[in-house]
């Protein structure tokens, strides 16, 4: 099985432990490591904007703030934890490993990369909404490992928003196949881990509902290049998309849940 993954540069638990983990049972054919220029993140702050208004917008910039001065220093320390053991566990990549470095995974260099390359399995570690012209060079399909149950909770943060709505239930990892939609493609598995919402943040959570399911997923990957996996049936369902983050929800949870522990 010839893989292909493309992440950020600037994700370590992506673009080292992962990569490790797909070149261990696939043949890992290339990665493209994105590179963003700052113009990017301003038109993702600019579409937030536009989506959210600027009051939610605030709430957004406030729980970065929040994020940032309470939670990022142990969250940073659990995520290097975790990279040395995925180090431990996988080797190294080999140096014939070709990289294609870019600023978007959607320009014709990555494209051209993409095709020489040639993968039977694309993975998008990335937060850019692939062009067509790009998920649909594989031809068993790009996947994302979506933060979120799908289809009731696509786009960003979908563990969060779960969470930060009473909905455990939905606390988990959709391994979903891209089409032309946001998060609306096949469903190909939901992966779930125990957890302690009041002990962990997101970000962890996020991490540890892919992480900690290597096993489960590499064996429906190669179940999906053996053409032995069918997508489950989400006929019915609720279907809603979801953005960042907000202080007030997060504030809101965290009340609920002092107060159902007494």
């Amino acid at each position: 099985m010839r893989v292909a993954l493309i992440c950020h540069d600037s994700e370590p638990l992506t673009r080292e432990g992962l990569a490790r983990w797909l070149a261990s049972f696939a043949d890992l054919v290339g990665v493209v490591e994105l590179r963003e220029k700052g113009g990017r993140r301003g038109k993702r702050v600019r579409a937030e904007l536009r989506r959210s208004g600027w009051v939610r917008f605030l709430d957004v910039m406030l729980f970065r703030l929040y994020y940032r001065l309470f939670l990022a220093r142990t969250d940073r320390a659990w995520e290097q934890r975790l990279l040395n053991r995925l180090c431990e566990r996988y080797p190294a990549l080999p140096d014939t490993v070709p990289v294609k470095v870019a600023p978007s995974p959607n320009s014709e260099a990555v494209r051209a990369f993409l095709e020489a390359v040639r993968p039977d399995i694309l993975i998008a570690r990335c937060k850019v909404i692939l062009k067509e012209e790009i998920f649909s060079i594989p031809p068993d399909g790009t996947f994302v490992m979506h933060p979120g149950i799908c289809p009731e909770y696509r786009n960003a943060h979908g563990c969060f928003w779960a969470v930060a709505t009473g909905d455990m239930e939905r606390v988990g990892m959709t391994l979903l196949k891209i089409d032309r939609g946001i998060d609306t493609g096949p469903v190909y598995g939901y992966y779930k881990v125990d957890f302690d919402p009041k002990r962990e943040s997101h970000v962890v959570l996020q991490h540890r509902v892919v992480f900690e399911n290597l096993d489960a997923l590499q064996a429906r990957l190669q179940d999906i290049h053996a053409g032995r996996a069918e997508p489950l049936d989400t006929a019915g369902r609720s279907s809603t998309v979801w953005g960042q983050p907000w202080l007030t929800r997060y504030l809101r949870y965290r009340r609920r849940e002092a107060v159902s522990r007494g």
